[in-house]
This record gives C-alpha cells, sequence and structure tokens, in this order.
C-alpha cells in the first residue's frame, strides 16, 4: 500500500469509531496494523472535506462488489494465481485449504524481533532456520541481526539448504510455541527455504552484517554462498532497472525515504532517479540533498532497505523486472 492509501485507510478507521476500527484491524497482518497504526498517530487535524471524500469513494467501490460467493475453496484459488501466479499461489494454498496451523509461528510474527530472538535463541539451527522462512523476510533478518555472528552463518546457511518442511519437524518448539503445526503427515511439505529465501533475508541485514554472514556460509560450502550471491539484489543493482520502472519505484516511495537513501548513493544512482522525476521535482530533490547535513549511515541502510522492499514487492507483483547480481532474473 502506497503512502496515500495509507493515509486514506487511516482517515477511514478514525471515521468509524474505536470498536468498528478495532475489528477491521482484526483482519489485517502485523506490518499493516503497524504501518496504519503509526500513520493513524502521525494525523492531528482532518476537515470534514477530507473524510467525506475518503469515505464517499470506499463507499462507491463497496457498493460496485458482490461478496457473495458459492465456493469459497475456488475462489480463494482462483484469486491468489491470479494475484501471485501458479507457483507461489499453490504455497499458500496449501496452507490454507489443507488445514495448516501455524498459529505458534503466526504469534510470532506480533512479536518484538529481540523477543523472538530471545526465545529462539538456544534452539537448533534447524528448528530456527524452519521457523524464519515462514515469517516475512525483513522480520526474519530482524530476528538474525540479534543473534551471535556464529549463530547467523549457521542458520543462514540451513535456510539456504532447507528443500521443505514437514509439519512434524517443528513439533520439537511446542513446549514454546504451543502447537505450532497440526494435521500431522497428511499435510503436504511446504517448498520454504531455499536459496532465494536466504537471499532475501541476507538482503535485508545491515551495518555488512551480510558480509560476515556470507563469508561464513563460503567457510562451509563456497558454491552455496555465491548462489545466495547471485540471487541478492542491493541497492546499487537500482542502477540495472530501466527508467520505466525506476518511475514506477518513484510512484511508490516517500520523497523523505528517497532523500535519505540518496545521500549515501553513488552519483549515478542519484541522477538514475533525478532524470525520472519531472523538472520541477528533480530540482526540489536536489536542493534538499545538498542542504541536508550528515546523516548515520544506519539511516541511509534503513531507508535503502525500505526502496528494495519496495523493488522486490512490485516485482513480485509482475509491475517491474529486475535482474539479480548473477545470470538468473527475478521476474
Amino acid at each position: 500500500m502506497d503512502e496515500q492509501g495509507l493515509n486514506d485507510a487511516a482517515v477511514l478507521l478514525m471515521s468509524l469509531g474505536e470498536e468498528e476500527a478495532a475489528e477491521v484491524f482484526k483482519h489485517l497482518s502485523p506490518k499493516e496494523v503497524q504501518k496504519l497504526g503509526e500513520t493513524i498517530a502521525r494525523m492531528r487535524t482532518i476537515s470534514h472535506e477530507r473524510v467525506q471524500e475518503v469515505v464517499a469513494r470506499f463507499t462507491n467501490e463497496a457498493a460496485a462488489q458482490s461478496l457473495l460467493v458459492s465456493d469459497t475453496g475456488n475462489y480463494v484459488r482462483a484469486v491468489l494465481k491470479r494475484a501471485l501466479g501458479d507457483d507461489k499461489a499453490a504455497l499458500l494454498i496449501d496452507r490454507i485449504l489443507q488445514g495448516g496451523d501455524v498459529s505458534g509461528i503466526e504469534s510470532l510474527k506480533w512479536m518484538d524481533p529481540l523477543a523472538v530472538a530471545e526465545l529462539l535463541r538456544n534452539e537448533h539451527p534447524q528448528i530456527v532456520a524452519a521457523i524464519l522462512v515462514h515469517l516475512d523476510p525483513d522480520h526474519a533478518a530482524d530476528i538474525v541481526m540479534q543473534l551471535s555472528e556464529r549463530q547467523r552463518g549457521e542458520i543462514m546457511l540451513r535456510v539456504a539448504t532447507l528443500e521443505g518442511i514437514q509439519p512434524t519437524a517443528l513439533k520439537d518448539l511446542n513446549e514454546v510455541l504451543f502447537k505450532v503445526l497440526a494435521g500431522g503427515d497428511k499435510v503436504r511439505k511446504s517448498s520454504l527455504g531455499g536459496v532465494k529465501a536466504a537471499a532475501e533475508i541476507v538482503n535485508l541485514f545491515r551495518g555488512g552484517v551480510d558480509g560476515t554472514v556470507l563469508e561464513s556460509i563460503r567457510e562451509q560450502d563456497a558454491e552455496l554462498a555465491q548462489k545466495i550471491m547471485d540471487k541478492m539484489f542491493v541497492f546499487d543493482d537500482v542502477m540495472k532497472l530501466d527508467d520505466r520502472a525506476i518511475q514506477t519505484v518513484l510512484r511508490e516511495i516517500a520523497s523523505e525515504t528517497l532523500v535519505v537513501a540518496l545521500k549515501g548513493a553513488q552519483p549515478e544512482l542519484r541522477e538514475k532517479f533525478l532524470k525520472n522525476m519531472s523538472t520541477r521535482a528533480a530540482e526540489a530533490m536536489r536542493e534538499d540533498l545538498e542542504s541536508r547535513g550528515p546523516i548515520r549511515l544506519s539511516e541511509v541502510e534503513a531507508q535503502q532497505k525500505e526502496i528494495l522492499k519496495t523493488v522486490r514487492r512490485l516485482s513480485d507483483e509482475g509491475q517491474i523486472a529486475l535482474a539479480g547480481s548473477g545470470d538468473d532474473a527475478f521476474v
């Protein structure tokens, strides 16, 4: 959801009142709740006209929808395949329609990364890897960042070599996570993990941790480390995007995020973004970049990671195509 969408959703929720808004929040993911909560917290006075505009648009769009579905199972399959493609949809359909209960892991999605790291710190690396691949890559990356250097390399090695997860393999964590999976052997294993999953998590590490983790994996399996690197997409790789893709990305990110991210970028990459803006917007961005004082490297990296997440989302949605640092392409 872009910034405008977040603002509209926040206005709509605030217009509903506390009880109704609370019911809506129950159906959102942890990330969605966090982003909407932060947006609402930043809002102060909202004009009556703005509220009317948002509510009217929502009412019109909702009125055009038909919610009567005779076969919800087929409906889920059709929607997910249309949205994600056959391969990605198959992973979710298995979990949604075949009764795989991951309530224990789902609860981790709402927890602070440090709290999750403390919970998993003494678990076997294979168990930790099996849990991490169920989480969003950015959440998984934040968790791994809280672990020791030795643990990071070992866990990411296991994520990269994970070929699938049997539900029974996660039952060792019952004492900590209650019941992680239910359904026993009847549930087909999920094709989670692998080189791409490892690359997505490593890609979101900060402060040079990615290099340390890759070096640790390289010591044990040089070929595997290279495969992970080939699947990674770092901020400098944005140079490989064509102009149309850059323009699509620009529509999805806040100007403040871009200013901070570009403070630590190569001049060529700055120009790549600036030339795809309107003359007026580019001039304003140049002035902002020149007037900004020094910014902490950690802040620059954090905003660059935010842009990378947007790029990956747009790639997953099929709106842009991006090439990895190797021969294969993410499409």
